[in-house]
């Protein structure tokens, strides 16, 4: 395996290399790096040259000084593709690196594009979440009025820890700003676009990008197969290994 760390969009950006074959790049999730996408890497290296990313952020790669979208996010990729001479790939991305991989794919030639449980369709929100959100935007404009600067951010980080996401809470100022953007941008539009043959694979159990995204995805893709697991959530590919491995060699194999 080759590791590699070279600059790209102005940022220090790692990535591993390993196998021989088609190229395929692997995109990891949200809170992820490329330790993550390990047991789908092993399935993608028998026949596959396979490029495996940190992305921005997240693992070895620099976090973005600018708060990034999904836009930006894909343009490092496109870059890292004419860095390395990569024609025609295959892409699979999870949850997060599934929108990556819906962008690149409806503006660029791919060999074929594989989701598993990908973000990608803007989530439905019920009145308690967005009660939840506009309550901790208020009070973070009235608290520093009330209780001053220091005992107010106090109060403001409690506030975001109970109702912030556990990827929202964990992650830098600067993430936290990304994330907020990424995850309000909707991609069906970009979906009917994809000219590539399209996997999606998919837990059942899913709650953080559910299956009935899925069917979105599978409905405004042209040439999209859908796979579902029983009894798996947002990590299918940890959650049923064997299941996984043999529905990913035979769509790569074909």
């Amino acid at each position: 395996m080759m590791e590699k760390t070279i600059q790209l969009s102005g940022l220090n950006f790692h990535y591993t290399v390993q196998g021989e074959g088609a190229p395929i790049i692997l995109m990891h999730g949200w809170g992820c790096n490329l330790t993550t996408l390990q047991s789908v890497e092993k399935v993608a290296l028998e026949n596959h040259k396979v490029y495996n990313v940190d992305f921005p952020g997240f693992g070895e790669s620099q976090e973005p000084s600018e708060v990034w979208g999904v836009d930006e996010y894909t343009r490092l990729i496109e870059q890292l593709v004419m860095t390395e001479n990569i024609e025609n790939p295959i892409l699979l991305g999870h949850s997060f690196g599934g929108r990556v991989g819906i962008l690149y794919s409806s503006r660029n030639k791919v060999n074929k594009l594989i989701l598993v449980d990908a973000a990608g369709v803007k989530p439905r929100h019920s009145l308690k979440y967005y009660f939840k959100v506009y309550t901790y935007k208020l009070g973070k404009k009235l608290m520093p009025l009330i209780y001053g600067k220091a005992r107010a951010q106090q109060r403001i980080d409690a506030m975001r820890a109970k109702r912030g996401s556990s990827d929202y809470n964990n992650a830098s100022p600067m993430m936290r700003a990304i994330l907020s953007k990424v995850v309000n941008e909707d991609l069906k539009d970009k979906m009917p676009l994809i000219n590539a043959p399209t996997l999606l694979i998919w837990g059942e159990n899913d709650t953080a990008t559910p299956l009935r995204d899925a069917k979105i995805m599978e409905r405004l893709i042209p040439n999209a197969g859908l796979v579902s697991f029983p009894g798996c959530g947002h990590y299918s590919f940890l959650d049923n290994p064997f299941q996984f491995a043999a529905v990913l060699r035979s769509f790569l194999n074909s």
